[in-house]
């Protein structure tokens, strides 16, 4: 699956710089309002802020920062009532792109993220227009000193119902159904794996590859004014990115 890799392919990786860093802080800020909302401030009892508090330890957010957001959650600290709205649109040359945002301000957001697209050779679409094109996954990275055997990581994996994994000389990634993700992360802890991140992805089914270098140019100006607008939690995409980016 080594086309389907978030990681390494549809997304970004980024210095971990203090904008970078304070931009990660807020973003999962707004998801654990939003999450213990929902269903609580206890992880045991809410599985979705059990799985988001190891999405914030993956991305080096400090104990105490999480504990923190949980309880200005839990007592109505934060006043702010965010809303999940998704967008679907095209980038140059006919990329599908996907993004996900939790907002206190649908207008704003729709705003910023219509212009985003406008300015940078895209069009905002309607709901459904790209999203057939892609599948809701579970996907959970390990990491490792190459030390260990592929076969027997993949035998755990299945044994916990993954999927499929893409193994190399320092990383796994496995993609499973959404509903098994807490289970297989768990289950991979227990027997000693190193787990960097678990996340539910939007996984393409085809790609679309960028030579002209306008549209090039353009596409990464739009990954990079969606992914810093504060609104914004999540951009998916179907483009198969160059390995140097």
């Amino acid at each position: 699956m080594s086309g389907h890799s978030k990681w390494n392919n549809i997304k970004r990786k980024k210095e971990a710089t203090d904008a970078a860093k304070a931009k990660i802080f807020t973003k999962i800020g707004r998801e654990i309002a939003v999450v213990v909302r929902e269903g609580g401030p206890d992880p045991n009892n809410n599985s979705k802020l059990r799985d988001l508090i190891a999405k914030a330890k993956s991305q080096n957010v400090p104990n105490e920062n999480i504990e923190r957001l949980i309880k200005k959650a839990a007592g109505g600290g934060d006043k702010n009532n965010y809303e999940t709205m998704v967008y679907e649109g095209y980038g140059p040359n006919g990329v599908a792109v996907i993004v996900e945002c939790l907002t206190d301000n649908k207008n704003r957001t729709a705003g910023d993220v219509r212009h985003y697209f406008d300015k940078f050779g895209g069009n905002l679409g309607t709901t459904g227009c790209v999203s057939y094109l892609f599948t809701k996954k579970g996907v959970v990275v390990l990491e490792h000193e190459g030390d260990l055997d592929e076969d027997s990581v993949l035998e755990d994996v299945l044994e916990l119902g993954g999927d499929d994994m893409t193994f190399d000389e320092e990383s796994a990634e496995i993609v499973c159904a959404p509903e098994v993700l807490g289970a297989l992360r768990d289950g991979l802890t227990e027997k000693g794996y190193l787990v960097v991140s678990a996340e539910e992805a939007q996984l393409p089914g085809t790609y679309v590859t960028l030579t002209d270098e306008e549209h090039l140019k353009k596409m990464n100006l739009l990954l990079e004014h969606l992914e810093d607008n504060d609104d914004v939690q999540n951009v998916w995409h179907n483009w198969e990115m160059p390995e140097e980016i």
